[in-house]
């Protein structure tokens, strides 16, 4: 059997630090610099030296207030504060590349499906189909209170918004043009043949929706769709819908187990287990010799505020920290945020319980840490491996610690040494980034929900 090759993404917000609070603090981080859009584009070349297949960028509308009750501590840390929109940077990061992916995270709580469905028909467009979308409805009350709302939906209720939302862009993105409708005559003055074209109409329970789209067929016409929610709800709604899908944990058995339901639900609705590939929120920290990558590990660990982590992981949880103890064990505590971290938090581990301070432990025993994998590349490579091999993961999305020194040694130590076991690809595959993911072509799989409702000749 050929050796299975493995994805790696680099994970990015445009913020000053995100997933390790404080790296900013670094004296070679160039974190400080999110502004600036050379940043951007010296990032894209480099994961592409690197060949990766994406460079994914979370997004989160609304600062980080629920540590303390507000958001000072975010603001201080510069815990995702201040925060930039990740779309506008992505067409110069195209520009300046040929075949890096570029998955981003869009809200669909505040946006119209109209809208968005315009939005990345564009972006489709621009990059040469490389787009894909992560479909978020939000957990920050903040952003609800600035957009004129009271606070955010109730968990479930928001997959409920977010099925009907994703009937709307299906609609627009696979129904509304046929491939054959642009014509660019210019002997007949006919740019496109207005028989081809047809307008969507939705009445459904959360969105109503009568129109064209105003985007002619992109080479995906769908991005490559991913999703993070690893709850009960979000591992359905996944199912039904997400070719690429996040998770976090930090033991194999917890990520095997997530893998095997997720697999087993993509059946149940009709899809197959390989139509979603599997990525792991992940930390690495290589080196030359593992005594380096510890030195290495030793003086990053040094940067980590403490309280920066806590305002993210506060705002993931619904939970204010501050209140706690740093030795208290963490119970299951419903909350109306992101529900999947709460369950992961409340898994026993080795016996037992999370405490609050286990939270922000830079190391692999810790439930946030994900992944965490420090050593030479040999030895990070045999972990890799046994990651994927014991648990049916894809790949990994690799947590940003200081940047770009932190992704630099990975392109330049660890993935020639997974090419030389056979275990990441040596040249990229051509095409949109759902091909280069999935070899089977641009558009999505006649298995996807979207493509069994969509008209023959728009789907072909």
């Amino acid at each position: 059997m050929a050796q299975k090759q493995i994805m790696l993404n680099a994970f990015h917000m445009c913020t000053p630090s995100q997933s390790w609070s404080g790296m900013w603090t670094h004296a070679e981080d160039k974190g400080v610099n999110y502004t600036d859009l050379q940043y951007y584009v010296d990032l894209a070349r480099l994961a592409e030296r690197g060949l990766f297949d994406s460079i994914f960028f979370a997004d989160s509308i609304g600062l980080m207030d629920k540590y303390g009750g507000d958001n000072s501590e975010s603001l201080r840390a510069g815990a995702m504060a201040p925060m930039n929109d990740p779309t506008l940077a992505i067409p110069t990061m195209a520009y300046a590349t040929e075949h890096i992916g570029f998955g981003v995270t869009a809200n669909l709580t505040y946006e119209h499906p109209f809208v968005m469905a315009r939005r990345f028909s564009t972006l489709d467009h621009l990059t040469k189909g490389r787009i894909g979308w992560n479909i978020v409805a939000g957990f920050v009350n903040s952003g609800a209170r600035a957009t004129g709302r009271e606070a955010i939906r109730d968990h479930d209720e928001r997959y409920d918004l977010a099925e009907d939302y994703m009937q709307v862009v299906y609609k627009y993105w696979e129904q509304s043009w046929d491939d054959d409708a642009v014509l660019r005559d210019r002997t007949r003055r006919i740019y496109a043949d207005p028989t081809k074209v047809r307008e969507v109409v939705h009445e459904g329970a959360h969105y109503r929706s009568r129109g064209v789209h105003m985007c002619e067929p992109s080479m995906q016409r769908t991005p490559v769709l991913y999703q993070a929610g690893t709850s009960t709800r979000g591992r359905s709604f996944a199912a039904q819908h997400a070719e690429c899908v996040f998770l976090t944990g930090s033991t194999k058995p917890m990520i095997r187990n997530h893998v095997e339901d997720l697999r087993a639900r993509a059946v149940a609705a009709g899809r197959a287990p390989d139509d979603i590939a599997v990525i792991a929120g992940s930390t690495v920290i290589v080196a030359p010799t593992d005594a380096q990558a510890q030195d290495r590990y030793e003086e990053l660990r040094a940067h980590l505020d403490v309280r920066g982590s806590l305002v993210v992981f506060s705002a993931l949880a619904g939970v204010d920290f501050s209140k706690f103890d740093p030795d208290e064990p963490i119970e299951y505590i419903r909350s109306n945020a992101a529900q999947s971290f709460m369950e992961r938090m409340t898994l026993l581990a080795n016996g037992r319980k999370w405490r609050v301070r286990d939270l922000t432990a830079f190391h692999q025993d810790s439930p946030t840490a994900g992944v965490f994998l420090v050593g030479s590349p040999a030895t990070v490579a045999d972990a890799m491996k046994s990651w994927v091999d014991e648990t049916g993961i894809d790949g990994f999305n690799l947590y940003r610690t200081s940047e770009p020194s932190g992704l630099k040694a990975v392109v330049d130590l660890l993935v020639p040494e997974l090419q030389s076991r056979g275990m990441f690809k040596t040249s990229y595959t051509q095409g949109s980034l759902r091909n280069k993911i999935f070899r089977r072509g641009d558009r999505l799989d006649a298995t996807h929900p979207a493509r069994r409702s969509a008209p023959a000749k728009a789907a072909e």
